[in-house]
């Protein structure tokens, strides 16, 4: 009588009680079966688990963000100041180059809770139009500054070579020269009374910080394994720089911008509190300082308001690149 040929073996079939599993040592390790069973039930909705996708620094940075008190309140305030900087007219709806004279220098009154400059215009009212001139020199300068510093320190610290080199010594140069100085060099010669001779000046003595951030990131960048394996695998130097070096070195570049923000609106205010920035009739938070300087002790309303808008204002930028830096850098958590 022939032998019945053996069966396979099959750890989860019926009469089975446990599951062999390799150890990866020599031996055997046993399993309850419903240990195995369990391994194989799927995740329920909402849990955390080796199967929940992980996170980009872009999303874990907002998710950082988002718990943290001082950019909550750095950020709402900055809201405030660039909605009323667009539109004054929501709190303010009076006129800020109407003055009269027979009020000058007068405490508040009615209607008018920060009472009256030197030549009797509403301190109130020129001091929610000053955020109009301040926050659009901040944004406009330092968006110019980071977008040819990044540009220039990206392409030198890709390419490196007599590029280069070229550009750190001209960054050298600027680095050389005082920023109030310059400004009074600079800006003593321009008649114009808008915004935009202020802005090419701080974007002229801005950029070079900005692209020493960026040259010294892409440096380390480019380094990584994920972009010698693009090259490797035949990416030209255009999708290198766009898809793999750009997207992973920005990072620093938007944090020191950020805290540049306040630094080059502080910078106007002080240049037009020296009278060679923003003039009049452009209304301004450094114009209106300057006008209550000698008039501190008579008047000491007339620089409080104003002054105490721009260090605000100053203060809630620089607040909000510190929460943006210790978001994307994983180091400070």
């Amino acid at each position: 009588m022939p032998e019945p040929e053996p069966q396979p073996y099959d750890p989860l079939g019926p009469g089975q009680n446990e599951a062999i599993a390799p150890t990866g040592q020599g031996g055997a390790m046993d399993l309850a079966l419903e240990e195995a069973e369990s391994l194989e039930k799927p995740l329920a909705p909402g849990s955390s688990g080796p199967r929940e996708r992980a996170r980009s620094l872009w999303s874990d940075a907002w998710h950082q963000l988002r718990r943290n008190p001082v950019f909550i309140v750095s950020a709402l305030l900055i809201l405030f100041l660039v909605v009323i900087a667009v539109w004054p007219q929501l709190i303010a709806s009076g006129d800020p180059l109407h003055c009269e004279l027979s009020k000058s220098q007068q405490g508040p009154a009615p209607g008018h809770p920060f009472g009256y400059d030197t030549q009797g215009c509403d301190v109130y009212t020129r001091t929610v139009y000053g955020a109009r001139a301040s926050i659009t020199v901040g944004i406009c300068a330092t968006l110019g500054a980071a977008l040819l510093g990044s540009a220039l320190g990206g392409l030198a610290g890709f390419f490196g070579g007599w590029g280069d080199a070229l550009l750190s010594r001209v960054a050298d140069i600027f680095f050389g020269i005082p920023v109030v100085l310059g400004g009074l060099v600079f800006l003593s010669v321009v008649t114009s009374t808008t915004v935009w001779p202020v802005v090419g000046f701080i974007v002229l003595l801005g950029w070079p910080q900005l692209a020493r951030i960026a040259r010294g990131s892409v440096i380390t960048v480019k380094q990584n394994d994920y972009v010698q394996a693009a090259r490797a695998l035949g990416a030209g130097n255009a999708r290198m720089l766009l898809r793999h070096v750009a997207p992973n070195a920005v990072a620093p570049v938007i944090v020191v911008a950020t805290i540049a923000l306040g630094t080059y609106i502080a910078l106007e205010a002080t240049l037009s509190f020296l009278g060679v920035g923003l003039r009049p009739p452009t209304v301004s938070w450094g114009i209106d300082i300057s006008n209550a300087a000698s008039q501190i002790r008579n008047a000491p309303h007339m620089l409080l308001w104003p002054a105490g808008a721009l260090s605000l204002t100053v203060l809630a930028f620089i607040m909000l690149g510190d929460a943006v830096r210790d978001a994307l850098d994983p180091k400070l958590r």
